[in-house]
């Protein structure tokens, strides 16, 4: 059960007279069996929430109810605390200061000490080392596109650096792996695409709105398509390189070799892009094995090294 879900499930309610639960499903993306869930811990914790049936009906907080600032414990607010300042960092907006206002108006101030060192403890930054100085600005201009259902202009690169011009209607934001993308139906394609913000250039929101239409929820779980397609192959690696290596696989991978080199059982799938994630490492990395991979390997050295020979 999220916190921060039912917090906001609770601001829904004291902000609007009734909502049904499929709406409230629909808005968090759960079934409405974990709504009514929920709803259960609110009124558990004291928020005296009611339910009506029939045409019309839904949730409502009981009418004249102030809420007890006692509500939430010290763990929940420093969780929320941290969730909305990492988020506020990355995307600003009315809508998080105001959150991160309400939210700090439950801290009792005997607790505000405690509660900002908890805060504090994890801090989360989005933002990349080094990167496309367009993110943040194209993240506003998609955020808003998103809250005024207007259409987005812009340019689009493929893998291969082929750039084409596009039109579509944004639904929602994706933080993957360090990466943003947004969902959007594309109208050169006819299709819901998932686009990734540092292929994009030129992002122009338009003055021309659209009807929001029903989207799947993009596919970003890739963990049992990798794990059916991917081999085990066998590099030794100097340990210079071993922090990166532990971004693909696990220490029990590593064998040590020697008193500054590993043997290590690789994850790899034979397509480009695991090919330069063993280039990347340089020279502090060999292939061993199977000999197909380490043949291939070779024959891309040579290919490499051709465009400095010309």
């Amino acid at each position: 059960m999220k916190v921060d879900r039912l917090v906001s499930i609770i601001m829904i309610l004291l902000d609007k007279k009734r909502i049904g639960a499929q709406e409230l499903a629909d808005m968090f993306e759960v079934s409405p069996r974990t709504i009514y869930r929920d709803i259960d811990a609110i009124n558990m914790a004291g928020i005296p929430v009611r339910s009506t049936s029939g045409v019309g009906g839904g949730f409502e907080i009981m009418e004249k109810y102030k809420i007890d600032r006692k509500v939430f414990s010290t763990d929940d607010l420093s969780a929320l605390l941290m969730g909305l300042s990492s988020l506020s960092n990355m995307i600003r907006g009315d809508e998080l200061v105001h959150a991160l206002a309400k939210v700090k108006s439950f801290i009792p101030a005997h607790k505000a000490k405690d509660i900002e060192f908890r805060a504090n403890q994890v801090y989360i930054d989005l933002d990349p080392w080094m990167g496309n100085s367009n993110t943040h600005p194209y993240l506003e201009t998609i955020k808003t596109a998103l809250q005024e259902s207007r259409l987005l202009s812009f340019e689009y690169a493929d893998r291969y650096g082929n750039k084409t011009t596009r039109t579509a209607e944004p639904y929602q934001l994706v933080l993957k792996s360090s990466h943003w993308y947004w969902l959007g139906y594309c109208h050169k394609r006819n299709d819901f695409r998932l686009f990734r913000i540092s292929r994009i250039s030129n992002l122009q929101i338009q003055d021309e709105t659209f009807t929001p239409r029903d989207y799947p929820k993009p596919q970003l779980d890739f963990t049992d398509i990798a794990a059916a397609m991917q081999t085990k192959i066998k590099i030794r690696i100097h340990k210079s390189v071993m922090e990166r290596a532990l971004d693909f696989c696990t220490y029990k991978n590593f064998s040590p070799d020697g008193d500054v080199h590993y043997i290590v059982s690789f994850p790899f799938i034979e397509n480009d892009y695991y090919y330069n994630i063993l280039f990347s490492f340089g020279d502090k990395c060999e292939c061993l094995e199977p000999e197909h991979i380490r043949t291939e390997m070779l024959r891309r050295i040579h290919d490499i090294a051709a465009l400095y020979e010309r």
